[in-house]
C-alpha cells in the first residue's frame, strides 16, 4: 500500500499518514513533519520540505507529485501510471484484493452475542452479532488465524431465576409468552419445585430452540459454544486456589474477596459470597470470568481476546482486565461495549413485543425484514454509539434504503458485464489498455477501489466495523459518477471499451468482496 511505502521512507512508526477529504490537498497527507518539529525543536515547514525530497525517492511512479502545506504538512498525489496498474492488480487478485499480513497468522478469538439462556435474543444481541461477525471475517482478511465463540452463561443466579420465573413464584422476575410456554414444557419438574434444576433445564431448552435458530437465521457459525458449566467444580477450585497461592485475596464480613484495586478497578469484587448472604458460600461472576480468560490465555493460547459485550457489562471491564494483570495472563484482551438499540415506527419508540412481553425479540425484527437490511442497518453505526433503529426506512425496497442502493449498483454493474460479453475485459497480464484511463471520473473511481486494503488493516487495528458499509455506500457513489460521465461501451472505440469494462470489473470486484465481509448477499439481477 501507498501509506506502507511512505513509511519506510520516512522511517517514523507513529506517522499518520491519512486520506484526504479535499482533492486539492492530494489524496494523502501525513503530519509526520509536525510530529519530528515538535520533538527536535525545529521548524515544522523545514522538516516538511526535507521529507518531500525524501518522498522523491518512492521508485514505480507511485507519485505525481508532493507538496508542502502550512502547518507543516505533506500532500502525495497519486500517479496516474500507478491507478491504471491497481486496476490490473485487482483483475489479478480477485476475491483476495483486500487480504493483508499484518495478522501473521496469530491466534485470535472473538466472542460475541453470548447472552444468557434466559429468553430470546434481543436487537442489542443483534447488533453485537452482525458487529462480531464481521470483525471475524476481517481478521480473517487480515491473516490472523480466528476463531468465533458463543460463551453460554448456564450457570449461576440468572439460570435460578429463570427457574423461579417459570414456577411463577415470588422471586419470579422473567415475563412474556415464552414463560408460559415453558411453564407448559417442564410440568414434570415443576412438582420438584427446585428453581436451579427447573432453570437449568429451561436455559438448555432456550439455548438450542430459541438462540441457536437465531443464530443460524442471522447466518452466524461459531466454533465453539462454551458452556459455563464447564467451569463449575474443578477449574473454578482451580482458580480459587491459585488466587490465593498468589496472595491476590482476603477475607471480609465472611467473604472471600480479590484485590482487584491493586490491579486498576475501581474497588475490590466478591469472589465467594458472604455466610450472611442468601446465597452464602456461593461463587459470584467475576470468579468463573476469571477462569474463563485462563483457559482462553493460558490453555487454548490465543494471542488475543476480542469480548464485546452488550452495554450492561460495561462495570465487568474494569475487574477482568485487573484480574488478567494480576495472573499475568499473555496477549492482549479488547472488550468491546456494544450500546443501546431503540427500535422506531413512524417516529415512535417499540418497545413491547407479543412473544417476549418486555422487548422486541431479535427474531421479530428477523421476520419484517430481510437479513442483509438488518446486517447493514447494524454495521452502520460505531459500537460506542447509540443506534435508533428506523424500521420504516428498513422495509423500504427502493434506493432511498442503503442497502438496497449498493445492492442496485451492483446488480447494475453484473447486467453491464453480462451485455458486453464477450468483449468483457482484459487478461489480468494484458493491461497496456488500462493506460486509456485517464477521465477524472475514472480516476476518481479507482482511487476509491484501492482503499479497501487500507480499510481491512485499520479495522483489523481498532476495530471500527462501521468503515465496512460506508466504503460501500462512497465506492457507490463513484461508480455511478463514473457511469454517467464515461460511456463504457463504445464500438468505435474497442480499446477504451475493454479498459473500462476492466475498470468495471474490478468494482464488481471490490464491492462483492466488501459485501461478502459484511455477510451481505452481492445480487447480479433485482
Amino acid at each position: 500500500m501507498l501509506r506502507d511505502e511512505i513509511k519506510k521512507i520516512l522511517n517514523i512508526l507513529d506517522a499518520e499518514i491519512k486520506k484526504t477529504e479535499n482533492a486539492n490537498f492530494g489524496d494523502y497527507s501525513t503530519n509526520a513533519a509536525l510530529k519530528l518539529a515538535k520533538k527536535e525543536g525545529k521548524n515544522p515547514m523545514e522538516m516538511a520540505e526535507n521529507i518531500k525530497n525524501q518522498i522523491s525517492k518512492i521508485k514505480g511512479g507511485i507519485l505525481e507529485k508532493t507538496e508542502v502545506a502550512p502547518p507543516g504538512f505533506v500532500n502525495f498525489f497519486l500517479s496516474k501510471e500507478f491507478l491504471q496498474k491497481e486496476v490490473g492488480q485487482i483483475l489479478k487478485d480477485g476475491e483476495d484484493y483486500g487480504k493483508s499480513e499484518i495478522g501473521q497468522g496469530k491466534k485470535i478469538q472473538v466472542e460475541f452475542i453470548s447472552a444468557n439462556p434466559t429468553g430470546p435474543l434481543t436487537l442489542g444481541n443483534g447488533r453485537g452479532g452482525f458487529f462480531g461477525d464481521t470483525l471475524a471475517k476481517i481478521l480473517a482478511k487480515a491473516d490472523f488465524t480466528v476463531q468465533r465463540e458463543y460463551f453460554i452463561n448456564d450457570a449461576g443466579y440468572q439460570v435460578e431465576v429463570l427457574g423461579h420465573s417459570i414456577l411463577g413464584d415470588e422471586k419470579a422476575q422473567y415475563k412474556g409468552e415464552y414463560i408460559q410456554q415453558l411453564r407448559k414444557k417442564f410440568t414434570g419438574f415443576l412438582k420438584s419445585k427446585d428453581p436451579k434444576k427447573v432453570g437449568e433445564k429451561a436455559a438448555d431448552y432456550i439455548t438450542e430452540k430459541m438462540i441457536k435458530p437465531t443464530v443460524a437465521k442471522m447466518k452466524i457459525k461459531f466454533d465453539e459454544w462454551f458452556s459455563e458449566r464447564k467451569l463449575k467444580g474443578k477449574p473454578n477450585e482451580k482458580m480459587l486456589e491459585l488466587l490465593k497461592e498468589k496472595s491476590l485475596t482476603y477475607e471480609k464480613e465472611g467473604a472471600l474477596w480479590f484485590k482487584s484495586s491493586e490491579f486498576g478497578d475501581d474497588k475490590d469484587r466478591v469472589l465467594i459470597t458472604s455466610d450472611k448472604n442468601e446465597h452464602s458460600g456461593e461463587a459470584t461472576y467475576i470468579l468463573s470470568d476469571i477462569a474463563y480468560h485462563y483457559d482462553k490465555f493460558i490453555e487454548r493460547k490465543f494471542d488475543r481476546v476480542v469480548d464485546i459485550w452488550g452495554a450492561d457489562h460495561h462495570g465487568y471491564v474494569a475487574r477482568l482486565q485487573a484480574a488478567k494483570k494480576a495472573l499475568g495472563m499473555p496477549g492482549e484482551l479488547e472488550i468491546i461495549i456494544m450500546q443501546l438499540v431503540r427500535l422506531f415506527q413512524g417516529g415512535q419508540e417499540i418497545k413491547m413485543s407479543k412473544r417476549a412481553g418486555t422487548y422486541i425479540t431479535l427474531d421479530e425484527l428477523l421476520d419484517e425484514i430481510p437479513l442483509d437490511v438488518a446486517r447493514f442497518f447494524f454495521l452502520m453505526y460505531s459500537a460506542d454509539t447509540h443506534m435508533d433503529f428506523n424500521l420504516d426506512l428498513a422495509r423500504e425496497q427502493s434506493e432511498k434504503n442503503p442497502v438496497y442502493y449498493v445492492q442496485y449498483a451492483y446488480a447494475r454493474i453484473s447486467g453491464i458485464l453480462k451485455k458486453a460479453t464477450p468483449i468483457h475485459g482484459l487478461h489480468p497480464d494484458d493491461t497496456d489498455k488500462l493506460k486509456l484511463l485517464k477521465e477524472a471520473a475514472e480516476l476518481d473511481l479507482i482511487k476509491q477501489l484501492i482503499r479497501l486494503p487500507e480499510i481491512i488493516e485499520d479495522t483489523a487495528g481498532d476495530y471500527q466495523v462501521q468503515r465496512l458499509p460506508q466504503f460501500a455506500l462512497d465506492l457507490v457513489r463513484s461508480f455511478h459518477k463514473f457511469y454517467e460521465e464515461c460511456r463504457v461501451i463504445d464500438e468505435k472505440n474497442p480499446d477504451l471499451t475493454q479498459a473500462r469494462l476492466s475498470l468495471v470489473e474490478a468494482t464488481r470486484i471490490v464491492l462483492k468482496n466488501t459485501l461478502e465481509l459484511m455477510g451481505i448477499s452481492a445480487p447480479e439481477k433485482m
